[in-house]
């Protein structure tokens, strides 16, 4: 398909039918917006790559390092169509990337709950923490599957019927990460609900680690990163739900703010805020696993994976935050 409505368009050349507004965005994407996301995602992956090696956060490492990698090469392909809006390379490049990468940022959140229940307690939790990465990162895995066949049929489609089959897959698979996003924060809220309504168990060590600096912006960075994926997608699926070419997509301004802002937003909040410094659990639960080192921190809970008594004030977490 290419970036153009008019397949025979191959350059902007309105003297022979191709003005610009024949091409699929009918626009000259800005070069400066462009090149601003793409150095932020680059700087983004880069801090990523060192934080997740100096704090050994494989996972996380992995999840965001995939998710700015995929914006940075996404932005590349945006720039190359502001140089010929009709570029076929281009296109497919920045439909793909910045299709799929914002499911890996939303598995960088999703990580977050397990350690959350694994420190405050997993007794408010209605299931097992390990169940948290499975459950949220096979549903991340099932949205990247139905994007990513979505974008790879519609950037290679010759015939409308190929490219309305890719649109609907990217619908498809954007509308389930919309749902699972609804459904993490659904169970964080009756985690949260739960847990502070049992508040008075929490030991002396799970209420400073709730109550540091540390903890809290760590907290709210997670949800503005998460408020903003979802934002995001939810501009995507309104985007797309009328085809190609459509008076959305072809508003820059609409693009730059509910998908480049909100998912610089989420990249930054993740970065910045890395839970190797912010939420140390996550950096310490597979060392005090093999240590055999209690792993919950509420009173309430009476044993952990290992078996062990919880120590009512005993928490290996509580001085490193």
């Amino acid at each position: 398909m290419g970036g153009n409505v008019n397949d025979e368009c191959l350059n902007v050349d309105p003297s022979i039918g191709c003005p610009v507004e024949a091409s699929i965005y009918g626009y000259y994407p800005s070069l400066g917006a462009n090149y601003f996301f793409l150095v932020i995602f680059a700087i983004c992956l880069i801090a990523n790559l060192i934080a997740g090696i100096r704090w050994r956060t494989w996972t996380y490492m992995i999840a965001l390092g995939f998710g700015c990698f995929g914006e940075a090469i996404g932005y590349v392909g945006r720039v190359m169509l502001h140089h010929n809006p009709f570029d076929g390379n281009g296109f497919d490049i920045q439909i793909c990337c910045l299709i799929i990468a914002p499911a890996f940022l939303a598995a960088g959140v999703y990580l977050t709950l397990k350690y959350l229940v694994l420190t405050v307690g997993r007794d408010y939790s209605r299931i097992r923490p390990k169940y948290y990465t499975w459950i949220f990162i096979l549903c991340d895995l099932l949205s990247l599957v139905l994007q990513g066949a979505g974008g790879g049929i519609a950037a290679t489609a010759n015939t409308n019927t190929s490219q309305d089959i890719g649109n609907d897959l990217m619908m498809a698979g954007i509308a389930w990460q919309v749902l699972t996003l609804l459904v993490f924060g659904i169970l964080v809220a009756d985690y949260c609900i739960r847990a502070y309504k049992n508040r008075a168990s929490f030991t002396p060590a799970t209420v400073a680690l709730l109550r540091s600096r540390n903890f809290r912006l760590f907290a709210g960075a997670v949800t503005l990163a998460y408020f903003a994926i979802f934002t995001r997608c939810v501009f995507r699926i309104a985007e797309m739900a009328n085809g190609w070419a459509n008076s959305i997509m072809q508003d820059e301004t609409d693009f730059i703010v509910l998908d480049g802002v909100m998912c610089t937003i989420a990249a930054l909040c993740l970065t910045c805020f890395h839970p190797g410094y912010f939420f140390t659990p996550m950096q310490t639960y597979k060392k005090s696993k093999k240590a055999g080192l209690p792993l919950y921190a509420s009173e309430k809970t009476e044993g952990n994976d290992h078996g062990l008594e919880s120590p009512p004030t005993s928490d290996p977490y509580a001085e490193r935050v």
